[in-house]
């Protein structure tokens, strides 16, 4: 199969059958320097057109490494650019399929600009409509930042290369030492998002289209083709609370999840859910994970951490973005206490904190395990401007743990007691009934329903359906700067 029918077919295999049609298939490079023009380039290396996929409308271009190696030239990215500006014009989301060895050098500087024009019609598209990327191949140099400039990039597992310098340039490595432009590499750094096959790529990106809106007008998309019922238990919810993606999948329409950066950060769960037909961002913070087999295989800090953080940011950004309802589920109690970290933990709990504050989409925050502090705050809290927070029957909320926080108010009373012991024990009580219980919490208003953890779905659904259409008013500015 040769490199042209590989980028036709990848297309092909993405879409409904039948649907796709090309768009500037003539058209090939300019350029006659460096006797290029005795080259044939149809297409001038890359696939344009539109298409659907489960009947939404998509734009879609594919790379052709056969053609100048799929290099990016002039013509090459003013394709790009064109589809770009139809997917704007009518609002539908885009998908690249890279495949390419970089810069066409025989166009020098218009090929340089060009591709600067394809960064900036892609900052234009953000925020506006998804853009997704999937890497096929090599996508190397400034072909890389078109992978971070997507909403959500896929990576061949085996063949596809990321990088912004190879691994043999980089001080101290070479790619049998440590392969950095590998799929493993690049999505454990979190610039990628899936990692799979070909055939797992198109179900992916069939799946994401299949559950995104098509642009930031269309508002919350929902699903009617589920029968699920609405009043189902979750009879699980409970002992499956370190491992949020089991309770999600739990409350979701069908069990339906599609987790988003699952080998990055693992302590922070991100990724989709359904609820009444509704697509839903889900951020949660994990304790443990476990396999297909139920058995453990990683157990995390009870703490914030900071690509945790970045990760879910990033996250909430997008959901605000497109009008995506997000969901929480909080149980943390700290920040991750190490040098490394605290270079970058104020700022990176900063734009957590300041992309939930920002968000004025419906909110809904569960605290499904004891959660304090300024970590808790920052996890989607009423503080934060949560629509509804629930909390599960029997976990704490507060300033901190309460044995802690007995040691300091009471210190002086502990060191004079006749049975330190007791009286510790007798404070603490006292301290978690009055300050860090959950019913404590919701007598002052910042826990809106107390709920047992069988009935998650029946209060995230109704969460949900009763915050269709919210509308907030805001101050208004060009944008913050956090």
């Amino acid at each position: 199969m040769s490199n042209t029918t590989n980028a036709l077919s990848r297309i092909q295999s993405i879409l409904d059958d039948s649907s796709f049609v090309e768009i500037g298939g003539l058209v090939t490079a300019r350029s006659t320097d460096f006797n290029i023009q005795e080259k044939k380039a149809p297409s001038d290396g890359v696939i344009t057109g539109y298409g659907a996929i489960n009947g939404n409308p998509v734009y879609i271009y594919s790379q052709d490494a056969s053609v100048l190696n799929g290099t990016v030239g002039e013509m090459h990215a003013r394709k790009i650019v064109n589809l770009m500006n139809l997917a704007l014009k009518t609002g539908a989301p885009v998908i690249g399929l890279l495949d390419c060895a970089g810069i066409r050098l025989q166009e020098a500087q218009d090929a340089l600009y060009s591709l600067g024009r394809i960064y900036t019609k892609m900052s234009e598209c953000s925020g506006i409509i998804p853009q997704i990327t999937a890497v096929y191949g090599n996508c190397g140099g400034g072909l890389a930042i078109l992978a971070k400039l997507s909403d959500f990039t896929f990576m061949l597992e085996d063949g596809g290369k990321l990088f912004v310098n190879s691994p043999n340039v980089i001080a101290g490595n070479y790619e049998e030492k440590l392969d950095s432009a590998s799929a493993k590499f690049q999505a454990e750094a979190g610039v990628v998002d899936f990692v799979g096959n070909e055939e797992e790529i198109a179900n992916g990106i069939r799946d994401l289209i299949s559950i995104l809106p098509a642009n930031y007008e269309e508002g919350q998309l929902v699903d009617i083709s589920s029968n699920d019922n609405l009043n189902r238990t979750c009879p699980s919810a409970l002992s499956n609370v370190n491992d949020p993606a089991l309770v999600l999948a739990e409350a979701s329409d069908d069990n339906f999840l599609i987790e988003v950066k699952k080998c990055h950060a693992p302590e922070m769960f991100t990724g989709f859910i359904r609820l009444d037909g509704v697509t839903v961002g889900a951020v949660a913070n994990r304790l443990s994970l476990y396999d297909e087999n139920g058995k453990e295989t990683a157990k995390f800090n009870k703490a914030l951490t900071v690509n945790g953080t970045k990760k879910a940011a990033d996250f909430v950004k997008f959901c605000n973005a497109l009008e995506i309802p997000i969901v929480t589920l909080t149980n943390v109690s700290g920040f991750d206490a190490s040098l490394e970290a605290e270079k970058e933990m104020a700022a990176a709990v900063a734009r957590l904190t300041y992309e939930f504050a920002n968000a004025d989409v419906p909110k809904v925050n569960l605290v499904v395990g004891d959660s304090y502090g300024s970590a808790y705050i920052a996890m989607n809290s009423k503080a934060l401007g949560a629509d509804f927070v629930y909390a599960y029957e029997g976990v704490l909320v507060g300033t901190m743990d309460s044995n802690q926080a007995v040691k300091i108010i009471y210190s002086d009373e502990i060191s004079k007691a006749e049975d330190p012991n007791k009286e510790i024990a007798d404070k603490v009580s006292e301290f978690e009934e009055t300050n860090n219980s959950v019913l404590a919490a919701a007598k002052r208003g910042y826990v809106d329903t107390i709920i047992a953890p069988e009935y998650t779905r029946q209060y995230l659904c109704a969460a949900i359906e009763m915050l269709y259409g919210k509308q907030e008013l805001r101050a208004d500015k060009k944008h913050g700067t956090i």
